[in-house]
């Protein structure tokens, strides 16, 4: 299902990957929610997978996450990485994050089953600070956020595999996210079938955790 870029046919000029409620939404998180498709090649994603792969099979799919966020998961923390790999995760950190940020170490790893879906939640500022940034592996899926006010205003990602989502600033804390279910998984009209999906996130640190150099991904 990679390629499924030309799904997207009710989007503005130069949004394939996002579109939304209105102009007013799609400018507002120009740069706050922002898809990068291709970001790793065929042979790059595949290294990723076959590197969490091992691990996340040790563990069962779970079904009643803590804050009932996810169903259909495993997950795992993850704090060595080969060296493609971790070159991999600098250019993360270069794309997505600013020179005066530091990122949460390890990094985190989910797995959803195909029939798995993350509930609509707005992450914690206890764990996570303003910027979000996902590599989307397997299958294709479909992010939504939805404004936590005003759910008239909401906005749709499309994850293709191999793809960079970043999440930062007011798509962060003013709009929840989700990936939908497989059921649900339309990209306007489009269905987007679901399989499993793993995501490789790298996030910063919360405010107030502390002041320190730019935090680079684990060493390999």
């Amino acid at each position: 299902m990679a390629g499924i870029g030309w799904l997207a046919l009710r989007t503005l000029p130069g949004c394939g990957w996002v579109r939304g409620s209105g102009p007013a939404v799609l400018n507002r998180l120009r740069d706050a929610a922002v898809v990068r498709p291709g970001f790793l090649s065929q042979a790059e994603a595949d290294t990723l997978s076959r590197e969490v792969d091992p691990e996340l099979r040790r563990r069962r799919y779970e079904y009643d996450h803590w804050d009932a966020a996810i169903h259909g998961f495993r997950e795992t923390e993850k704090s060595c990485w080969s060296d493609i790999s971790w070159a991999i995760l600098q250019r993360v950190q270069a794309a997505a994050f600013t020179p005066d940020q530091t990122l949460l170490s390890p990094v985190h790893v989910l797995d959803l089953e195909p029939r798995g879906y993350i509930k609509p939640h707005v992450d914690s500022i206890k764990f996570c600070g303003s910027t979000i940034a996902g590599l989307s592996l397997l299958s294709p899926s479909v992010m939504k956020l939805v404004h936590t006010q005003d759910p008239a205003q909401w906005l749709e990602l499309l994850l293709e595999p191999g793809s960079l989502y970043i999440l930062r600033g007011p798509a962060r804390y003013d709009f929840s996210h989700e990936i939908l279910r497989d059921e649900e998984s339309f990209f306007g009209e489009h269905q987007v079938p679901r399989g499993r999906r793993i995501s490789v996130i790298c996030r910063s640190i919360p405010e107030g955790m502390g002041l320190g150099r730019r935090g680079h991904p684990p060493p390999a």
